[in-house]
């Protein structure tokens, strides 16, 4: 265990994947209370007792929550105010994946799920947090470190770049783009209040949704095109998110960290 971090940290997305590993590195990294947002209460209930085993003196605050509804979202983060009374530090781990298919063979619905989810679900949640941070009165110990709060996006490596043509993704790739304009618009807006907005984008992570679509061979040419040979593992995600979080990343704002191996 460290004292890298501290305050209240919010993690959406915490049942599985970079969600989980991300609610797990805050704990070791010094966090004492830590609300968990997702849809799959199993998926939370499971983060937790993993955080119970490294640290019991953790105080866990689940919210179920549809995070393409707005009323969930602003609810969500009023529940954490109200616990906790502060949002120190907030990871918004938010999306699907979509239909893997081609633009002229894609219906309006289809797309416009993974846009509510993965683009507005995303930035109200920004929005909210942005909010409460506003009201909060700056934390740290020198000019250097001190903030209202610190937000970190999911966006992806292909909020730079698109997949092969063998792997349509188009809704996904648009709202990962659109992260990153999101995130560098409100960190230029904000960063004068003393709050601090970076993206992480991640390469291909094993997480039980990519491993799903590897064995069904969607993702088999793009892995081959990774340098280093392997998946990422979410801890490893998880540990630049903790970067991204913490006084060791003060002087970054409107940044996406490319962690694609």
């Amino acid at each position: 265990m460290s004292d890298l971090l501290e305050g209240v940290a919010l993690v959406s997305g915490a049942g599985s994947g970079i969600g989980r590993a991300t609610s797990l590195a805050f704990v070791r990294h010094g966090i004492k209370q830590l609300a968990l947002l997702d849809i799959d209460t199993a998926g939370m209930a499971a983060t937790r007792k993993l955080i119970f085993e490294l640290n019991d003196n953790v105080e866990v605050l689940e919210i179920q929550a549809d995070l393409s509804n707005e009323k969930a979202i602003v609810d969500a983060v009023q529940k954490v105010t109200k616990t906790f009374g502060q949002i120190n530090i907030a990871v918004n781990n938010v999306g699907i994946g979509g239909p893997i298919c081609a633009t002229s063979e894609m219906g309006v619905e289809d797309y416009r799920k993974v846009v509510d989810l993965d683009l507005i679900g995303l930035w109200i949640a920004q929005r909210e947090e942005i909010r409460q941070m506003l009201r909060q009165e700056p934390r740290g110990q020198s000019p250097e470190t001190r903030s209202r709060g610190v937000i970190v996006n999911l966006s992806s490596t292909y909020g730079h770049v698109a997949p092969s043509g063998t792997t349509p993704a188009p809704p996904y790739i648009a709202c990962k783009h659109g992260v990153l304009g999101m995130t560098k618009m409100d960190a230029n807006s904000y960063a004068k209040d003393g709050i601090r907005i970076n993206a992480i984008c991640p390469g291909f992570v094993n997480t039980p949704a990519f491993k799903a679509a590897v064995q069904q061979g969607v993702m088999q040419d793009e892995l081959k095109k990774v340098p280093m040979g392997r998946f990422a593992e979410p801890s490893e995600i998880a540990e630049a998110i903790s970067f991204l979080v913490s006084p060791m990343s003060s002087y970054m704002s409107g940044a996406n960290l490319v962690v694609d191996g």
